[in-house]
């Protein structure tokens, strides 16, 4: 009868190398004896070996973002390409990984690899840290014996358009914050500030300037009612978020509306570009036939309208139509781009073109940011100016009054 297999267990251990100098470090291993015995034949006499314990809160696994997936590719591209074999490139990125979480991952792949699966066997079993895209480059990267070059390409890749993410999201972040510190700063004072006001208005006996009575009646409703406004908004929120994640025809409203609005339309636009882009030069360059190519790019663009536009170009591509055509016929695509394309068709240099495209349009990005940036800052601070400034004025009209009158 077949004994079942041992997991592999992390451990802790202290020891001296061979000059006598105390080292001490982690290791992966099925049991103590068999941890001993691998530092033995590293040189290492072990004085100390123990499971590594569990943290007292959680299950110790960090939340794996796209930037830890960036940097473990471009780690393993470097070691393969140094002539690291792949199991052991596995061993040397996910011993004491800091993120406990990619740790496990790692070694998962790594045990699925030694038990003779391919690599992309054995990224598809992790779809929620590597997607279609990433599985189909390493796919072909396999088929054609260029594994290191496509892992460089998916690091690049993976760089860039988390960089575009971030300064997205820098943009965003500024006025979101400023936003929500007004919120509670006006909720105090209308909670807080104004019913004192209310009760010292009160003893005058005189009637109040219509701006100071619109700002206790405001109030008094906030007082009894605070809790229907923070509900109304909060559901609004969350119910807007839960549509878009479940709601095919939300997603295209959204979508289409945000590239409508002012300034942050332009911006998603070019975002939206820039990722077909880079995306569509990547797995071109990777040898990945166009119209298989197509449905991860739409999935890359990040918007619902141009996901749509793409995989209408796919079918017209398979038909026989030209890239250059095709995106033409969506009217989402600049004519540059559309240019750019065609001189790359015709000269077979489409990836080139694309990467050229992906530049521009990530330049262009960073100088959106720029502009939102400034053009936002002067805004946030007219409207803090009018809100706060307007609820401080209206409490003390009445004050300026009494003392006209005296």
């Amino acid at each position: 009868m077949a004994k079942a297999k041992v997991a592999s267990q992390m451990y802790i251990w202290e020891g001296k190398d061979g000059a006598g100098k105390r080292v001490k470090g982690e290791i992966s291993g099925q049991s103590e004896a068999l941890v001993r015995a691998i530092l033995r034949r590293q040189k290492i006499n072990p004085t100390k070996v123990k499971k590594k314990p569990k943290p007292l809160f959680g299950s110790g696994k960090s939340k794996i973002e796209t930037k830890d997936i960036c940097v473990w590719s471009r780690q393993l591209a470097t070691m393969m390409s140094s002539g690291v074999p792949l199991v052991q490139s596995f061993e040397i990125t996910g011993r004491g990984h800091e993120n406990a979480g990619m740790q496990s991952l790692i070694m998962a792949i790594k045990a699925d690899v030694e038990a003779g699966n391919s690599l992309v066997d054995a990224l598809k079993k992790h779809p929620l840290h590597f997607n279609s895209l990433y599985c189909n480059l390493i796919e072909a990267g396999e088929h054609a014996g260029i594994l290191e070059a496509i892992l460089h390409k998916l690091a690049t890749y993976l760089e860039k358009t988390e960089a575009l993410k971030s300064k997205i999201k820098s943009a965003l972040f500024y006025p979101a914050a400023v936003i929500v510190a007004a919120v509670i700063v006006v909720t105090i004072l209308m909670i807080f500030v104004i019913p004192q006001f209310s009760e010292l208005f009160g003893s005058f006996g005189a009637d109040l300037p219509a701006l100071t009575q619109f700002l206790i009646d405001a109030s008094d409703f906030f007082v009894a009612k605070w809790w229907l406004i923070f509900g109304i908004l909060g559901g609004t929120v969350y119910g807007l978020l839960e549509l878009k994640k479940r709601s095919i025809a939300t997603q295209h409203f959204l979508d289409r509306a945000i590239l409508k609005v002012p300034v942050i339309g332009d911006l998603i636009e070019k975002s939206a570009i820039a990722r077909f882009a880079r995306t569509l030069e990547t797995m071109f360059a990777a040898g990945t036939p166009l119209v298989e190519a197509m449905s991860s790019v739409a999935g890359a663009t990040g918007n619902i309208v141009y996901y749509e536009a793409t995989m209408k170009m796919k079918d017209e591509i398979a038909t026989g139509t030209q890239l250059q055509a095709s995106m033409r016929d969506t009217n989402l695509f600049p004519n540059m781009v559309v240019q750019m394309v065609a001189i790359g068709e015709e000269s077979g240099a489409i990836d080139t073109m694309l990467g050229k495209v992906a530049d521009w349009y990530e330049q262009e990005v960073d100088d959106a940011v720029e502009a939102l940036t400034s053009l936002l800052e002067p805004m946030i601070m007219a409207f803090l100016g009018v809100v706060i400034g307007g609820i401080v004025v209206g409490m003390y009209l009445p004050i300026f009054k009494m003392g006209a009158v005296v």
